[in-house]
């Protein structure tokens, strides 16, 4: 409704009177951003002194653990509280059912110990849990007869989140959405003493077009050839099932729900802290990132401003916290205003 004053037909009521000042903008901002609401994605390679471009992630690389610990003492400098680590796991180690996965010592694992015993508990270490990156055939779970095995794929999942907790990881973050994987990994971890690891559960998770470049990153995308996870990742179509997945993630011990991809899922988050009202991540996904670089690379987008802003709107959505390949640029700018 709009008020109008006895003069006539001008208003008594200007929204733009709140907008005409920098500090009257800042006291009525609804939403904000900060470094402490970014966790920074990081992709691991064997070996040492080892550095790769992705060349469908502009400015983003695959680097050896020990050319990853300068990264990340940036990332505490710039007081990001947490990483994700993503294993670029050589072919000769896949198999068709993922073993590398529970491996003490996979690249993972190792990597989780060298920062440990560089940072200590300094940052926040997020442990993908999930046999893609370890399989031939680039599925999450066990795959027969074309089939993707539910039950006996928790048993590997469960030994995954030991074999990563033992390591030092912090954060346990199933990404297979498999039934009943956070229960049975929350049962295991707390059975070996870890009742304080967390559980990050990638609750809703959809089938998606937007994870090509992450696929490239790691070296799944040739090994999937072709085939599709929609037998066990979610429809585009469907927001009452992400709010009945993360509601059972709940109940079976996740500390945390995800909705993966971000931007076009902005309905899913807002519809989960709403409704749950309990932490909520939300990860800007490959793709997501890859366009926004190639429009600006093109000059067609201003590369700061829609960093800032894509990040803003995962907050505006209601996430507490954004897993980004722009973390530490975002940081820095966020240092500097």
């Amino acid at each position: 409704m709009v008020f109008h004053s006895s003069r006539g037909e001008f208003p008594t009521t200007r929204m733009r009177r709140l907008r005409q000042q920098a500090w009257t903008r800042s006291l009525a901002c609804e939403s904000s951003l900060a470094p402490s609401n970014l966790i920074w994605p990081l992709f691991v390679l064997p070996d040492e002194g080892c550095e790769e471009p992705i060349e469908s992630l502009p400015g983003v690389f695959r680097r050896s653990a020990d050319l990853l610990l300068p990264q990340i003492e940036q990332a505490i400098q710039l007081g990001i509280p947490a990483i994700a680590l993503f294993p670029v796991t050589p072919p000769e180690l896949k198999t068709e059912d993922g073993r590398e996965a529970i491996n003490p010592n996979n690249l993972v694992c190792t990597t989780v110990r060298k920062i440990r015993d560089r940072f200590a508990d300094q940052i926040g270490i997020i442990c993908d849990v999930a046999l893609d990156p370890y399989t031939v055939h680039g599925h999450d779970g066990l795959l027969r007869d074309g089939q993707i095995l539910n039950d006996e794929t928790l048993e590997i999942l469960q030994q995954q989140a030991i074999v990563q907790a033992r390591a030092g990881c912090s954060v346990i973050a199933p990404s297979d959405m498999m039934d009943g994987r956070v229960a049975r990994i929350r049962s295991s971890l707390d059975q070996e003493g870890f009742q304080k690891t967390l559980i990050m559960a990638y609750s809703a998770k959809y089938a998606s077009a937007f994870y090509g470049p992450f696929r490239d990153a790691v070296g799944s995308k040739k090994n999937l050839a072709g085939g599709d996870k929609k037998t066990y990742q979610m429809s585009p179509a469907n927001t009452d099932e992400a709010v009945h997945e993360a509601a059972l993630d709940l109940r079976e011990g996740a500390d945390i729900v995800m909705v993966k991809p971000g931007m076009p899922y902005l309905d899913i988050v807002r519809r989960l802290r709403s409704e749950l009202a309990v932490p909520t991540a939300v990860y800007q996904v490959s793709g997501e990132y890859a366009m926004i670089c190639a429009a600006a690379e093109r000059g067609w987008l201003d590369l700061d401003a829609c960093m800032m802003e894509s990040l803003l709107g995962f907050r505006r959505a209601g996430a507490d916290m954004i897993l980004t390949y722009f973390a530490l640029e975002a940081a820095k700018t966020l240092q500097m205003r």
